[in-house]
């Protein structure tokens, strides 16, 4: 960022040093105000990456007082924001008071234009360079975990949860649709956390009979039912140092609730058939589709259980509620898929991509992967139409991606909240938006928005 892409916010009561350090400023976009009001609207307005403010301003001009509540207002505002503090002259008590709430610098008066364009220039370069740091290290923390394509805001905030509860040791509960890619969470945990060279065992509690899944979870000794010809762990045993992942925990039966409830509380199993107490130490990782307070008020899920496994929550949004994360998963199949059979297929129509992008997902991403996988599979060409994801074709006029239209529709929705919070003052809306009387006049007629 160059100076001259910078803007610069001089907050001035004084109109004849308003001029001389507005011509001062040759390298940078300068903007003015006067007070307290005019110092808020000019910072909402055109968000500067410097202000300098003289802390003698009205209606306290022989003071201080004024001045530091604007800075504490700018502060909270703008918080990345640079302030050079312009103070009277051999004033350090009040230079440093203000360094002490987050000034930047501050500059004592007289003025001398040329050493002030030095610092606002350090100023802004400083700016500059924890923007560039805070883009880097967001798209370090944002970049999706193995396994997982996701660009959506819901998901990054999944993201930064994994990765957050991954080294903590605490029974985590993934909650979400069923198809929303709840397992692929789970290995991402495991590899981020210190089992990670151990074993993820996982076990399906819907998918197993109640009579045989006991035995699957706690194993059993030789000779404790007819047909166990020799002992046999248990997926807890066998998760022994590693995560144990139940998925469909929901779907757990009554009385295996309460073993599991005992293993979770004592760190210890027995065997079908056995007497001996073994010690286990695992971490469990649970996941469903189902509504876990819902089945605790029906008295389907034990509610003790239901707390013990709850130490922590990830919840996976529907595919539906994740913002461009269809098509980017789309894409992200169509190229597997394609490279798997051997298929000249290089991407998808434009109609297609709306389709994908309109429909609700209702088995959320599974439902996606086997639907692009039939149409790699059945399309004849090198494109993949709605057709091919037996999908309804839609015009792209239905949703639009011209900016100007974007952009239009966000500022007129803005107007209207804006005007719903000030009860339709048009001062206040003003200010709110950081818009003059008149711009907002001219915003108000170009959309046809009435008073």
């Amino acid at each position: 960022m160059a100076a001259s892409n910078c803007k610069l916010l001089i907050v001035e009561d004084d109109p004849g040093l308003q001029n001389q350090l507005k011509w001062s400023f040759d390298d940078f976009e300068v903007v003015v105000a006067e007070d307290r009001t005019s110092a808020l609207t000019q910072l909402r307005r055109h968000e500067p990456c410097v202000v300098t403010l003289d802390l003698g301003l009205p209606p306290d001009p022989g003071g201080v007082s004024e001045g530091f509540a604007v800075l504490e207002e700018l502060l909270k505002l703008a918080p990345d924001t640079k302030i050079i503090v312009v103070t009277g002259h051999d004033d350090k008590n009040n230079a440093v008071r203000a360094i002490g709430l987050g000034a930047y610098d501050f500059f004592e008066k007289p003025v001398e234009p040329s050493l002030l364009n030095l610092m606002a220039q350090r100023a802004a370069r400083l700016y500059q360079l924890e923007q560039e740091n805070r883009q880097l290290s967001e798209l370090q923390s944002e970049r999706p975990l193995d396994g997982l394509i996701a660009g959506s805001p819901e998901m990054r905030n999944v993201v930064r949860g994994i990765e957050k509860l991954a080294p903590v040791d605490v029974a985590t509960l993934i909650l979400g649709e069923s198809g929303t890619g709840k397992e692929v969470l789970v290995k991402a945990l495991f590899q981020l956390s210190s089992r990670f060279d151990k074993r993820l065992v996982a076990i399906n509690c819907a998918a197993i009979p109640e009579n045989l899944l006991e035995s699957e979870l706690f194993g059993f000794e030789k000779g404790a039912f007819t047909g166990a010809v020799k002992t046999t762990l248990g997926k807890i045993e066998v998760a022994n140092g590693g995560m144990l992942f139940l998925d469909e925990v929901g779907d757990l039966p009554l009385p295996l609730q309460a073993k599991l409830l005992r293993f979770l509380q004592e760190r210890v199993i027995e065997r079908i058939g056995g007497r001996e107490e073994i010690p286990v130490d695992v971490r469990v990782i649970c996941a469903t589709h189902r509504d876990l307070a819902q089945r605790v008020a029906s008295g389907d899920f034990r509610e003790d259980l239901y707390y013990r496994i709850n130490e922590a929550t990830i919840q996976v949004p529907a595919l539906r509620d994740r913002q461009g994360d269809a098509v980017l998963l789309a894409k992200a199949f169509l190229a597997r898929f394609a490279e798997q059979f051997n298929k000249p297929v290089k991407g998808f129509s434009n109609a297609a991509l709306l389709a994908i992008e309109a429909y609700s997902w209702p088995g959320n991403v599974r439902e996606l992967e086997n639907r692009v996988k039939r149409a790699i599979i059945m399309a004849d060409g090198s494109t993949v139409g709605p057709e091919d994801l037996e999908l309804e074709g839609r015009e792209e006029d239905d949703y639009p991606l011209n900016l100007r239209e974007v952009r239009e529709s966000a500022e007129k929705a803005a107007i209207q909240r804006a005007l719903a919070f000030t009860e339709n003052n048009i001062s206040k809306t003003a200010e709110r938006l950081g818009l003059t009387r008149p711009t907002l006049y001219n915003l108000l007629k170009k959309y046809d928005i009435a008073i």
